[in-house]
């Protein structure tokens, strides 16, 4: 990919999901959508591969029928209230079109089926910007409109979400598709609280956002993208994966690292709420995601590989993303403690 291409697509980015977080107008709101849209395609199709090819096409056809639906809703809105602030709906058709269409945006049950495609068929970096980066406008109209959303729509989709993400990550053995089911399951986590209470669905969305990075980075500069690559990885990087093992069981929730805290916060907000069923279920089917976390971090520290790698070691091998890394990777296990 060009410089050129490149440098418009990471603007337009910028662009899309600063116009969409900071309007109160439904149509600048999804015109900030479809220019994200518009500028991740390129990202997703720079390596010309078939599968590629495919992800792009299907992350174009989801997003341009979710961006359909939002409009479509906002209009139905406008048509009965007159009103196009995007804080002001109220129409039942409406909320509830416009809970299916983030729903589809996110990823999140049942509209979950083309994030994890779409990830595989993703270079690593590409793949990092569609679990953080392109959730940011979605998760901003959802944070806008929650007063109005129907909870009980909500609350079936979040344990929906963490059931599937759980469920079909089980027998995954490429590592985007474990952290896009990972993605479903955590979404699933901040969709049950954003009603009734919209800050600790942000807090969970940060931390979400900054232990997936950490995790990303440090696969990526591993080049590992299946769990038998994986295994090989500590060869080049022992340190790092001794991080990455503190960061994938804080991802999975474990006490006393940082990804503990928004769980815990939700479980007893949930419980305040008279809410104790929901909260039960979702504590029970993480479990579920529990058990792929363990076999990451068992295939990346554990495990010896039995055969010979031909892997040449590297003295002082060149690492951009290091710094970075090791900010984030500390702060995804120590946050909490501290």
């Amino acid at each position: 990919m060009s410089p050129h291409t490149s440098l418009i697509s990471t603007l337009s980015l910028f662009l899309g999901t600063t116009l969409t977080i900071s309007s109160n107008h439904w149509i600048t709101a999804w015109m900030g959508l479809e220019i994200n849209t518009l500028a991740i395609i390129p990202l997703i199709s720079k390596s010309h591969h078939p599968r590629a090819i495919e992800a792009s096409i299907k992350y174009f056809l989801t997003q341009a029928a979710a961006s359909t639906i939002i409009l479509f809703s906002s209009t139905i809105n406008a048509w009965s209230t007159g009103q196009w602030d995007i804080t002001q709906l109220t129409h039942p058709t409406a909320c509830s079109l416009l809970t299916s269409a983030i729903a589809m945006k996110l990823g999140l049950a049942p509209f979950h089926f083309w994030f994890p495609e779409v990830l595989q068929g993703s270079p690593l970096i590409t793949a990092l910007l569609l679990s953080t980066a392109m959730k940011f406008p979605p998760v901003a109209i959802f944070l806008l409109t929650s007063n109005s959303l129907n909870p009980t729509l909500l609350t079936t989709m979040a344990i929906m979400s963490v059931a599937l993400g759980g469920w079909m990550g089980l027998n995954q053995t490429q590592v985007r598709k474990i952290l896009a089911f990972s993605s479903i399951a955590h979404l699933g986590w901040m969709t049950s609280i954003i009603i009734f209470n919209p800050k600790l669905a942000l807090l969970t969305f940060y931390m979400y956002i900054l232990i997936t990075t950490a995790i990303f980075l440090s696969v990526n500069t591993t080049n590992s993208l299946s769990l038998s690559a994986v295994m090989m990885s500590w060869t080049k990087t022992p340190p790092l994966n001794a991080a990455l093992m503190l960061t994938l069981l804080s991802l999975a929730g474990l006490p006393p690292l940082s990804g503990f805290l928004p769980k815990w916060l939700i479980t007893q907000e949930l419980t305040k709420q008279e809410m104790a069923a929901t909260a039960t279920i979702i504590a029970l089917l993480s479990l579920l995601s529990l058990f792929f976390y363990l076999r990451l971090t068992y295939y990346s520290t554990i495990t010896m590989s039995p055969n010979a790698t031909n892997h040449m070691k590297l003295w002082r091998p060149s690492k951009p993303m290091a710094p970075a890394i090791a900010i984030l990777m500390t702060l995804s296990s120590t946050l909490l403690p501290l």
